[in-house]
């Protein structure tokens, strides 16, 4: 029978190493403030005010192509409208349809660009998402609602880095390596089938109509607006841009 050891005798046990909790909701602040935001706004709609208040907030907060032509005068929610549109949601559908593909898309993009800069892109892109959608409908009544128009300037950026991710950092992903040429997004097989198919189905929704669970046109012009507005407009937000191995800054012939 063996006898107890004595404490010199005892190897020490090495504590193991604390394992990292990962959080329940591994999004960008930035991308959970935009979610919030329009969670709250659409629960407002739905369970807090009035009907009379639901037209007003309605009014005051969607695009609206048709007051932009000057027949109606100035207000001051002119200037708010082209960016307080994406927070509104027609129906529970909509905005849980946007929401998952703003986690999906927005998260990399915004971990890749910072707060700031996510922030100023889903702005501009949302702004051209109504320019688009003006410009082709300027005397349109229906009220414009639905952040898809920004989230599909983010698929547009996806594109121009070829959906390259990358964890490194903290084990959250974001869009990696540089903004690619066009000609070389044009000669990746995969970001051409997205592209072509992204394009397919916004055509088949908007045109034809088909979009289960959501009621109303879907704005494929705005989709479009905002698509284009990512895809060519990223490296004036990507602040950390490198030139890749293709461009050289010696101009020299």
């Amino acid at each position: 029978m063996s006898e107890p050891q004595g404490p010199s005798e005892i190897e020490p046990i090495e504590d193991a190493p604390e394992q990292r909790r990962e959080p329940v909701f591994n999004l960008p602040p930035v991308v959970l403030a935009v979610i919030g935001i329009c969670a709250v706004v659409y629960l407002l709609q739905q369970y807090v005010l009035t009907q009379e208040q639901q037209l007003t907030l309605l009014y005051d907060g969607a695009f609206i192509p048709v007051l932009y032509t000057g027949q109606y005068g100035f207000d001051w929610f002119l200037f708010s409208r082209p960016f307080t549109y994406a927070f509104l949601h027609g129906s529970f559908a909509h905005i849980a349809i946007n929401m998952v593909w703003l986690a999906a898309f927005g998260s990399p993009l915004a971990n890749r660009l910072g707060t700031l800069w996510f922030a100023l892109f889903f702005a501009v892109t949302g702004l051209a998402s109504v320019a688009l959608f003006w410009a082709m409908h300027p005397y349109g009544e229906a009220p414009l609602v639905g952040a898809s128009g920004a989230i599909s300037g983010m698929m547009g950026a996806a594109a121009r880095f070829g959906f390259r991710t990358d964890r490194s950092s903290a084990g959250k992903a974001a869009f990696a390596g540089p903004v690619l040429p066009i000609a070389i997004v044009l000669r990746s097989r995969g970001v051409v089938i997205f592209l072509a198919v992204w394009m397919i189905i916004n055509l088949a929704t908007g045109l034809l109509g088909f979009a289960p669970g959501i009621e109303g046109q879907i704005a494929w012009e705005a989709h479009i607006g905002g698509f284009v507005a990512g895809f060519f407009g990223l490296r004036w937000f990507d602040r950390r841009w490198q030139a890749p191995e293709w461009e050289t800054t010696d101009r020299r012939t």
